[in-house]
């Protein structure tokens, strides 16, 4: 039996956190922690050592870029899909530079977040 592979979603849109969190564990992941601030997502991100996160940009208290910086210095680094409902250019480029994984634009679909995750895991769910 394989081990799941382990997820934390990031967001402050409780709705949509829940709504990612249900998808990820019907995909047979393991959502080992669900926060709507940065800080909180961060603690888990630093104890928990996740293989993907889920991260939204906007995020009361700061911003979902520079806490992206702050994860991928973790050892061993999660990959991190980012999650928006501005997706400016800036924002985008400015993410993917930093090292995020893929982009997903609110609202997606469960399709669109199944191809995010394929391709920052270079796996087939």
């Amino acid at each position: 039996m394989h081990k799941k592979p382990s997820c934390v979603v990031i967001d402050d849109d409780g709705i949509l956190r829940n709504l990612m969190a249900s998808l990820m564990r019907s995909l047979e992941f393991e959502v080992v922690g669900e926060a709507s601030h940065a800080q909180d997502g961060f603690r888990f991100c630093l104890d928990l050592h996740p293989k993907l996160v889920l991260l939204d940009i906007n995020l009361p208290e700061s911003n979902g870029i520079d806490l992206l910086g702050q994860i991928l210095k973790l050892e061993p680094a999660p990959k991190v899909i980012m999650v928006t409902a501005e997706p400016t250019a800036e924002r985008v480029r400015t993410s993917l530079t930093m090292g995020a994984s893929g982009f997903l634009v609110k609202p997606f679909t469960a399709a669109k977040l199944i191809a995010a995750i394929n391709h920052a895991l270079d796996m087939q769910l």
